[in-house]
């Protein structure tokens, strides 16, 4: 059964600017019915490293933010501790990093709350019905939230291929153990070269596996690792990096798995917003901030992330190309511009299984605004 996906293509006028016709959006979508009075409603979104650009401008939340408000739920603005080192790694340095970027609860009217605690580990183990995972480690505000709403900036992937409402959630929505569990089977790549003997690793490792050896170097028992990524935050040299060489499909079917351990228990509280701008080649993480591959096209709405995220695929590809950047030339309207920067990538982009899952449906009726 196709489900309903609701599109503004970004035109206004002096009568209907950004926020009414935002406010129209998710009126259509849905919004009064799936946040209720006094809910503490989680908008989950990706505040950007710091060098990106190309990130969700604040005041384009303030329209979902106010109706919220409206409804007499309470907003709050989330992301998740990255595995990586950056800006994001611990709730200190990744709030600031928003309040950098222009998140303010003053003026947007939601305050910033990492969602996976301090240091990453405030957490929930969730059951998943996949056939990868039994269970998934989801970062412990996003479970207690009442209701949610995923706010996505649509563009491509390095390693998912594309990044939309699924990516954020699946990935986006996981504890540093959750990430870990999806990106890899065994514990971090070892540097042994570049360990300087300090311990750090070793004192915050709470399963034993890693020592120091003769040489004061840093050795990892896999067999005792849980796979917590505890030891990334710890490491400030470069001794313990996730292994990110994993098979892609394998990767993309644990990430949906994560992200129906987020959406199953909030069935009928969830709301999905694909802003198709500013579609970049790369994640919003790499630090920086590409060409677009093709035009700003609109905001999609959506109960069903697959069918926001399966729309959103469309309308790029169906888009005209924007050959000034990393997009191969040659391109034309209706090939996949996706598949064309990341082909390392299943073509389904590991929408049918999430489909499988019961996510959602890659049948949609776009009804514009």
């Amino acid at each position: 059964m196709a489900s309903n996906v609701y599109f503004w293509n970004l035109r206004t006028n002096l009568n209907q600017p950004f926020h009414k016709r935002m406010a129209k959006l998710l009126e259509l979508a849905g919004l009064r019915g799936i946040v209720q009075e006094n809910d503490l409603t989680a908008l989950k979104l990706h505040f950007g490293e710091r060098g990106t650009t190309g990130f969700l401008r604040p005041l384009w939340l303030k329209p979902v933010i106010d109706a919220v408000l409206a409804i007499g739920g309470k907003p709050f603005l989330t992301d998740a501790s990255t595995l990586y080192v950056g800006q994001r790694g611990e709730a200190v340095s990744h709030a600031m990093q928003a309040a950098r970027h222009g998140f303010d609860a003053m003026t947007l009217g939601a305050p910033v709350i990492i969602a996976d605690g301090l240091k990453g580990g405030y957490q929930e183990e969730v059951a998943v019905k996949g056939k990868h995972l039994k269970s998934a480690f989801i970062a412990g505000a996003i479970t207690e939230a009442n209701s949610f709403i995923s706010v996505n900036h649509f563009k491509g992937h390095e390693l998912a291929g594309y990044g939309g409402a699924l990516k954020n959630i699946g990935m986006g929505c996981a504890s540093k153990q959750g990430k870990m569990q999806q990106h890899m089977t065994t514990g971090p790549t070892v540097h042994q070269d570049k360990c300087v003997g300090c311990g750090s690793c070793v004192r915050i490792c709470a399963a034993k596996a890693l020592s120091l050896d003769e040489g004061a170097r840093v050795v990892l028992n896999e067999e005792l690792c849980v796979g917590c990524g505890g030891c990334f935050l710890a490491c400030k040299n470069g001794g313990l990096e996730i292994n990110w060489k994993t098979d892609v499909a394998h990767f993309l079917e644990k990430m949906m798995e994560y992200a129906a351990a987020v959406l199953v228990p909030k069935a009928g509280r969830c709301l999905h917003l694909n802003f198709v701008m500013d579609v970049v080649p790369d994640c919003d993480c790499v630090g920086f901030t590409d060409l677009p591959i093709c035009p700003d096209l609109g905001i999609l709405a959506s109960s069903d992330p697959v069918a926001c995220d399966q729309a959103a695929m469309d309308l790029v590809n169906a888009a005209p190309p924007l050959y000034a950047g990393k997009l191969p030339k040659g391109y034309e309207p209706g090939q996949n511009k996706f598949r064309a920067l990341h082909p390392h990538v299943p073509e389904d982009f590991g929408l049918g299984y999430a489909e499988s899952l019961g996510l959602g449906s890659r049948e949609y009726e776009l009804k514009k605004i």
